[in-house]
């Protein structure tokens, strides 16, 4: 069992010093040192009270009748991984299952900003997040959200967060600092209750994340960075990961599901020689199906590698680097004596199969099966019934009128594998009074569904390639988490906010008004309680039903749920109509019409 340092310190003296049997022993591997960048082969682990005692040549003295002897057979001992950034309930799952899907991946320690409840629950869904990460047999810490909404005055949440309730939640144990402060132009402009909140945090001694989505590398970043946030995972190429570090934010490169960021950025270490100090890893969202089937933080380790990465510089910036960062590095991100027993065992340094998972002292996985109970709470009404629709919708509700025979309208361009879009332009027939996309071009509709006003905001989305007569809708809608629907036919679109509304949240795909494919979640509309290989399963059905609908698009789910971040260019849509990001700003979805 972990006890904190104050109460181990003295049992840690007493096994370190040769007079006291030891918990577990892990006998014969070769350490991998992230202090030194250095494998030191012919080392024994020594670990008391959850925590690292010794790390010697020969720890056969603390082998007592009872301790745990776990042989590692030349294998490297590796610190337990640490996700820099990362939104539980983008996996679909709950905390614990959420751990339950990544400890067998040797993750053993997870810094996430619940924003997504936030926007959902407020402050009593980022506590129900809290209370589930503190009961699980890894580390899982929370950063209190920012920005609910994440831009004022652009969209409505179901529960805004306050300066004040910032504040308050600096005080509850396992909070670790402020969620991503997406609210980059209202930092830049000296917003007093965006700073408030920084100031709050910085007083706790805690971590500001930082989120700055613009190309603008001038006064206005200069700005955000004075503003005092810390970090940013929103850089997509090298030189603006590279104007981080050296303003002194660490830069957090991210492999998701559908961002796929570290290949164009890693250059500035593997090219540019930079000191790697500064750079940190992290997956920032995650679909179940992805850590079900191609792992998480080792998969992101893996891929750096893959780019030309030293195999020791990625695992630095997979967990000292982390540990550093957020002040953790006396507790956190290495394997020396007072931290907790974190470790994986792995025979390749390269390829990292992930053999044996130790956290906090215990064996927790091992060979890819999980050995450790993840307990969940009893999440409540509240949370499971979080979809007001206020009226059963039609197909006229999702049309865009407009006067005239065509029409020029704005468009949504979705780009593969990034998080921003384009803002595109179309000429387009209008007939009957509303304006009729062709082509590739698709209806988008937001849903406002917190608090049953029964209101649509329409538009056009350009990307995903749809065909026939068909409709995707979801209840996960970054970051307010209305209702996204994105279709080629008004009664497939109605059928499925209907369908949302009978399961309570989740994603489901229509075609011909029959449903191909859904997933449930019940709990605030974006997680499921199920076990993580259950909902990959429901998750892949409805991607291979988008794929049916003729989508090839990579990971189209995790596209979809992001059309309505506002604080991402170039153009998204909210509850209040259709958002230029780039000038913060609601424009109309028609320009003109003749």
């Amino acid at each position: 069992m972990l006890k904190s340092w104050i109460e181990a310190q003295a049992r840690l003296v007493e096994v370190a010093a040769g007079r006291a049997p030891a918990d577990m022993v892990i006998r014969g591997g070769q350490w991998v040192n992230v202090h030194t960048r250095e494998v030191l082969a012919g080392h024994d682990i020594a670990i008391a009270d959850g925590r690292i005692a010794c790390v010697l040549a020969d720890a056969s003295a603390n082998i007592g009748p009872d301790t745990q002897v776990i042989e590692a057979q030349g294998r490297y001992m590796i610190p337990g991984l640490i996700d820099a950034h990362m939104h539980v309930e983008s996996g679909m799952l709950t905390p614990a299952g959420f751990a339950a899907a990544v400890i067998p991946h040797g993750t053993t320690t997870i810094l996430h900003d619940p924003h997504e409840i936030a926007n959902v629950m407020g402050l009593e869904g980022v506590r129900l997040m809290r209370d589930e990460s503190l009961r699980q047999p890894i580390t899982m810490l929370t950063q209190m959200p920012s920005c609910a909404p994440s831009a004022p005055g652009l969209e409505t949440t179901g529960h805004p967060i306050t300066a004040g309730e910032v504040a308050q939640a600096m005080g509850w144990e396992g909070i670790v600092g402020l969620g991503e402060m997406m609210n980059f132009p209202g930092v830049a402009a000296g917003d007093p209750a965006m700073l408030s909140e920084i100031a709050a945090t910085r007083a706790a001694g805690k971590v500001v994340g930082g989120h700055y989505a613009s190309p603008d590398l001038g006064r206005s970043f200069a700005a955000y960075v004075a503003g005092g946030a810390a970090d940013d995972h929103e850089t997509v190429a090298e030189h603006q990961a590279i104007a981080r570090v050296r303003q002194g934010m660490g830069a957090m490169l991210r492999l998701g599901s559908a961002w796929h960021d570290v290949a164009a950025q890693i250059t500035a270490i593997t090219e540019k020689g930079l000191d790697p100090a500064g750079f940190m890893l992290c997956t920032d969202d995650c679909h179940a199906g992805t850590l079900v089937h191609d792992g998480h933080m080792d998969r992101v380790v893996r891929h750096a590698i893959d780019c030309g990465c030293d195999p020791l510089i990625a695992i630095q910036m997979a967990t000292i680097n982390t540990a550093r960062h957020f002040g953790l590095e006396r507790e956190l991100g290495s394997i020396t004596p007072g931290r907790r027993a974190d470790v994986i065992l792995s025979s390749d340094l390269r390829a990292l199969p992930v053999e044996l998972v130790i956290a906090q002292g215990r064996v927790v996985a091992e060979s890819g099966r999980l050995l450790v109970d993840c307990p969940q709470i009893d999440w409540p009404e509240a949370a499971r019934n979080s979809v007001h629709l206020g009226r059963r919708l039609a197909a006229a509700d999702f049309r865009v009128p407009a006067a005239g025979n065509r029409a020029t309208v704005r468009v949504i361009g979705v780009v593969e594998n990034q998080a921003p879009t384009r803002a595109l332009t179309a000429d387009l027939p209008v007939r009957d009074g509303a304006v009729q996309p062709e082509g590739d071009l698709a209806r988008i509709a937001l849903v406002e569904r917190h608090r049953g006003t029964g209101g649509v905001v329409n538009g056009f989305v350009q990307g995903f390639g749809y065909q026939g007569r068909m409709a995707v809708a979801s209840t996960v809608a970054h970051d307010s988490h209305h209702m996204i629907v994105v279709g080629t036919c008004g009664d497939n679109m109605a059928a499925a906010v209907a369908r949302l509304g009978e399961l309570g949240g989740g994603i489901t795909v229509f075609r011909d008004g029959v449903e191909l494919a859904h997933v449930a979640l019940p709990i605030a509309g974006l997680m499921s309680d199920r076990p993580a290989p259950q909902v990959a399963a429901a998750a892949e059905a409805v991607n291979q039903a988008i794929r049916d609908c003729g989508c090839s698009m990579n990971n189209a789910v995790m596209q979809h749920v992001l059309l309505a971040l506002v604080v991402i260019p170039e153009l998204r849509i909210s509850d209040l109509g259709l958002v230029d990001v780039t000038r913060f700003e609601l424009v109309d979805v028609v320009m003109s019409s003749a």
